[in-house]
């Protein structure tokens, strides 16, 4: 940019915008700049994002939120009107001068680096220069440098002549499509924002949640330490094969011990190469960034020098002769001429190659069979490009452990005996070959896709170079494969092909004799390509594993995220090298690419999903600058994943699918509370708007009814629960299931208790956590707790999943309060919900209920079937004995009979009513013979009515010392305002005028009349109706107590209160009665609709 915007202040007296630019110096002393007129030119501030300090800075929009500069932000009155906002909603010149300073170096090598070279007690902190790296050096040639490797130089030509031309390209598309499919994705995710270090992991945890990130990110370490396996395998195989065979520490004296010698000296040499490799990460991974250059030139030299080789034996093949004895290909080792005999001075003499097959070397000398019935011939290991070999390699040659390479085109008589094959220095199988084998020995030579989204700190445009030099890079490589393919076919003999460790042409890399100039360029590059593979993939897993551990949600895990001083994974690197030791004593190449390929399979499914997710999901965020992406691409490319990992080996991907579940599932148990904007919980808002909306087109069928629980909790004055038990016992009726919510009322307004309604929600998230109930709080603030229960049972719940059941303790302290307010609350409560339709459930003597932990060995569950209201004292018992708590009681059920009733018959009735209704429960039938009224009950209803009159006396008497003392307060504010005979401004109130005459005789009237009241409690007589309401209430008691006192638990119909308010009183004195001598008490007053059925 040419120009340079300064930022003027408003108001200060200027007429227009100063346009002289600022000095480049930045200001010299000479400068007469006033510092109030302009603000400086923002500059980038390239400092590292420390990601995965387990303080994740998602939430905000910029990282360095400080209040350093809080207090200039308010200066000048053109703002006034917004000052108040401010701490909540910065100024658009502040919030772009944070976004100007945003961070977004990746976390790793550099930052190390800077802190290595940083000696000293006092560090001078360096400025930080801005990333410059291009798409070419940032993205293409990391990639190309990680996909490029071991596969192609040791398996590449092996892999094409035992699957042929056709089912090698069909492979190298399958796998290519893959990577290309997930790298769309991929480019998708990572320019739709910033991605800072952790490359995938970052980009799935933060579009899947930290339960799949968490599981895919272990998955994509895991098949990152693997590779590091398959890496140093190669390395060695390269070394002992190829480059000092003699170095071999095992060696087999016979042949048919040469694949275990092998193995183990490749267990042997792996650990040493490991531990070498590891120290050269622990001392400094710095050497190894120097040596980046180095191996990647390897690697570009040898695919140059493959592609010269091929273009020379157009016109110019190499002689790499290929001795075969009938059709069967020979290990040309231990001889130098493919003859059976020569003539040596007209003397015919035997050769080396007789001794191998007969057991002396003389003519007449007892010969292997199939050696005698055959001849040997020579063929030409590299026919040539125009040869026309390709026709022979089309098609694959598949086969068990132990199956010789033959040609097939050759002559050759059968021996009857084949037992000693296996002795005979011929080429044959290692292993059992198929095609879906193949396909996981070669996935990992596709890998390596994800090099440029670890480094998009470095980048000067992310957005742009990831996209472009990942797909680039993809595509080269796919070329180079298929060509490779067709190439590698059209120039190598087919026998060659298949000989995987080159023993037909004395031990030469096969690949490598088809270069150019020689075969070492090929051997040396492919060594120092996989020395430098297996560095980097010890330098990249150690701090993937750190991103994870310091993002906190695996808490086994956090132990790995500390290290040295200057943040090297040193914890982490031990576990990397352990998990990698684990691949080496594997000790085959062949074994372990097909484990990594599932992971980094695994990963690239995830990957795919993610971006199928967010595209279909809509979000508001999703704003990708990568536009050539579709949602059915993801998918398609999370299909291929998914089948390839099948195809490749099934029992390795179930293995694999096991580990990322049971991830998972550890971290959901132990609570990942990480709030990531992630596609999971966009999925679950949509998922649970179709069901509410679902739920809202018809009520539910009886057979679907439970309970949904809307607990009702007082608090106390500390705002903590007064009685946790009615969570517990919650927990236990519902056994995690439907819906529960769980709400409290504070009586006063939101904006002054604000902070107290947010500390009570904490609270009793807390007490639910406690109690493991698992539910929804919902704290409210109202004028009144009247009214807020009452706003608490009309509103709780969303459209169909609302309560339909109320839970709340009895008040037990009803009758020792001097105020009816809380005794009055509760019975409105009661009649809301009836008027709701909604259940109700009065739990008495709460703080006896048992706890979680708790257990009834024996005992019953008591319920006594007054009046028939839906069922739900049915279904109750059943749904409690679900839980551990109360799974060892029995169920009884008591209805009531009066005289003129079969009791036999209602027995049998309910007997038959129970069975079809499929509970277990034994029946009893309670006989209630008609008898008159006792002095007791008398007396009980008369002592209830007078202490009812009582409290209405006393509630008189305190009114009107009220009104006394408001009346002398007016009185006494009068006179002082006559005193100082101040202007009338209009009072608030108008009060009445009270003389003094008149005051005496207004109290000794209302004294009289209170007198009066007094005298005559004691000559009421009882109201008949509740003379009658108080008889039932004791002989039901009686029953009750006599039947039931020793049971865990009763449930009784809890009987409506009185339509006359008038008697709401006497209603908690019935109640009370009926309770008394009970332990633990469950009223019930259903719904109003059925909730059980004895239908299917």
């Amino acid at each position: 940019m040419s120009e340079r915007f300064v930022v003027v202040r408003v108001g200060q007296g200027d007429n227009g915008v100063k346009n002289d630019p600022v000095p480049d110096s930045g200001g010299a002393e000479g400068d007469s700049i006033d510092p109030q007129d302009y603000v400086p030119i923002l500059e980038y501030s390239r400092e590292p994002n420390r990601y995965g300090d387990g303080m994740p800075k998602e939430s905000s929009p910029f990282i360095n939120n400080t209040d350093h500069d809080k207090g200039n932000l308010y200066d000048g009155k053109n703002m006034a009107l917004f000052e108040e906002e401010m701490d909540s909603n910065p100024m658009v010149s502040s919030l772009l001068n944070k976004l100007a300073n945003y961070t977004n170096l990746t976390q790793g090598v550099k930052e190390h680096e800077e802190a290595d070279d940083d000696e000293g007690p006092a560090r001078s902190k360096k400025p930080v220069k801005s990333p410059a790296l291009g798409t070419l050096i940032g993205v293409y040639l990391p990639c190309l440098q990680n996909i490029l490797g071991v596969i192609l130089f040791l398996r590449l030509t092996w892999i094409v002549g035992t699957a042929g031309i056709m089912e090698s390209l069909a492979i190298v598309v399958m796998t290519c499509s893959c990577t290309m499919l997930t790298a769309i994705s991929m480019s998708a995710i990572a320019t739709n924002g910033v991605v800072p270090a952790g490359g995938s992991y970052y980009m799935i945890s933060r579009s899947l949640g930290p339960e799949f990130g968490g599981a895919v990110g272990l998955c994509f370490y895991l098949g990152t330490t693997f590779a590091g396996s398959m890496y140093i395998l190669g390395t060695i195989e390269i070394l002992l094969t190829y480059i000092v065979p003699s170095a071999a520490i095992f060696k087999a004296e016979k042949k048919e011990n040469e694949p275990e010698a092998l193995l183990n000296n490749m267990r042997v040499y792996g650990t040493c190469c490991l531990i070498l490799m590891s120290l050269v990460v622990f001392v400094g991974v710095k050497y190894v960034n120097k040596l980046a250059l180095v191996f990647l030139a390897c690697v570009i030299l040898s695919i140059l020098a493959i592609y010269a080789g091929v273009i020379k034996t157009a016109f110019d093949p190499p002689d790499f002769p290929i001795c075969l004895l009938g059709n069967r290909t020979l290990q040309n080792h231990n001889f130098d001429q493919c003859l059976k005999t020569m003539e040596v001075d007209n003397v015919t003499v035997t050769t080396k190659l007789w001794s191998l097959f007969c057991d002396s070397p003389d003519l007449n000398a007892t010969c292997n069979e199939y050696f005698t019935l055959n001849n040997v011939t020579v063929i030409q290991g590299i026919p040539g490009l125009t040869s026309g070999v390709i026709r022979d390699n089309i098609w694959g040659d598949y086969g068990p452990n132990g199956m010789l390479v033959e040609n097939k085109h050759q002559v050759s008589e059968p021996a009857a005996d084949t037992s000693q094959d296996i002795y005979m220095p011929y080429v044959a199988n290692d292993i059992t070959t198929f095609f879906t084998l193949l396909v996981g020995i070669y996935f990992p030579s596709v890998t390596g896709i994800m090099a440029g989204s670890n480094r998009s700190g470095d980048l000067r445009d992310a957005q742009k170079s990831i996209p472009i030099g990942t797909i680039m890079a993809i595509a080269t490589t796919t070329f180079i494969y298929i060509s490779s393919v067709i190439l590698f076919g059209a120039c190598i003999e087919g026998v060659v092909l298949r000989d995987k460790f080159g023993d037909s042409v004395k031990g030469n890399l096969v690949i490598g004799i088809l270069a150019w100039p020689s075969p070492w360029v090929i051997v040396i590059g492919s060594f120092f390509s996989c020395c430098g593979a297996g560095l980097q993939s010890l330098t990249g897993a150690p701090r993937l594993l750190q991103a994870i551990a310091r993002d906190g949600i695996v808490p086994f895990l956090q132990v790995f995220g500390h290290g040295k001083a200057n943040g090297e994974p040193t914890w982490a690197l031990l576990l990397t090298g352990g998990i990698c030791e684990i691949g080496i004593l594997i000790a085959s190449l062949d074994a372990v690419a097909p484990i990594l390929s599932m992971f980094f399979l695994m990963c690239y499914l995830f990957v795919n999903l993610a971006c199928a997710l967010q595209t279909l999901l809509c979000t508001p965020n999703w704003r990708p600058r990568f536009k050539f992406y579709h949602w059915a691409l993801s998918f398609l490319g999370a299909s291929l994943c998914v089948s390839l990992m099948f195809i490749s080996s099934w029992y390795y991907a179930l293995v694999a699918m096991l580990i990322a579940g049971c991830i998972y599932k550890y971290i959901e148990y132990r609570g990942a509370e990480k709030e990531w904007g992630d596609g999971i919980r966009g999925l679950s808002l949509n998922a649970a708007r179709y069901a509410l909306i679902r739920l809202e087109e018809a009520p539910p069928h009886t057979k679907n009814w439970r309970p949904q629980m809307l607990v009702l909790l007082n608090l106390e004055s500390d705002h903590t629960v007064k009685h946790p038990r009615l969570l517990s016992f919650c927990t236990q009726l519902k056994a995690g299931k439907g819906l529960t919510i769980v709400g409290s009322v504070l009586q006063g307004t939101y904006m002054t208790k604000e902070d107290e309604v947010k500390k009570a929600e904490q609270n009793v998230k807390s007490s639910m956590t406690t109690e493991r109930t698992k539910g929804f709080c919902h704290v409210v603030a109202s004028s009144n707790l009247r009214d807020g229960f009452s706003h608490l049972i009309q509103t709780a719940g969303l459209g169909g999943m609302k309560h339909n059941t109320v839970l709340m303790a009895w008040p037990g302290t009803w009758k020792q309060s001097n105020d009816p307010v809380s005794w009055k609350n509760f019975i409105e409560t009661v009649r809301e919900t009836t008027a709701a339709n909604q259940a109700l459930l009065v739990a008495k003597n709460v703080d006896s209920f048992p706890t979680n932990a708790d257990r009834f060995g024996e005992g019953t569950i008591d319920v006594w079937w007054i009046v028939h209201d839906g069922g739900l004292l049915m279904l109750l018992p059943f749904l409690l004995r679900q839980h551990k708590v109360w799974r060892k009681c029995k169920m009884r059920i008591f209805t009531v009979a009066n005289m003129d009733d079969n009791s036999i018959q209602m027995k049998k009735d309910l007997q038959m009513f129970l069975y079809h209704l499929r509970l277990d429960a034994e029946v009893e039938v309670v006989e209630m013979h008609d008898s008159d009224i006792s002095a007791f009950t008398y007396e009980k209803t008369l002592v209830m009515e007078q202490r009812s009159q009582m409290l209405k006396q006393m509630q008189l008497s305190r009114t009107e010392r009220e009104r006394e003392a408001q009346l002398i307060h007016d009185r006494n504010t009068a006179s002082h305002a006559a005193i100082n005979d101040k202007p009338d401004t209009g009072p608030d109130r108008i009060h009445m005028t009270w003389t003094k005459d008149k005051f005496l005789s207004e109290r000794n009237r209302n004294r009289s009349e209170a007198n009066m009241g007094v005298r005559d409690l004691f000559n009421m007589k009882p109201n008949q109706s509740n003379v009658r309401r108080m008889h039932t209430a004791v002989k039901l008691n009686e029953v009750v107590v006599n039947r039931s006192q020793g049971a865990h638990l009763v449930l009784l119909n809890m009987p409506g209160p009185p339509k006359n308010r008038g008697g709401d009183e006497n209603y908690m004195e019935f109640l009370e009665v009926l309770l008394e001598g009970l332990n633990r008490v469950l009223l019930v007053r259903g719904g109003g609709r059925e909730v059980i059925t004895i239908y299917s």
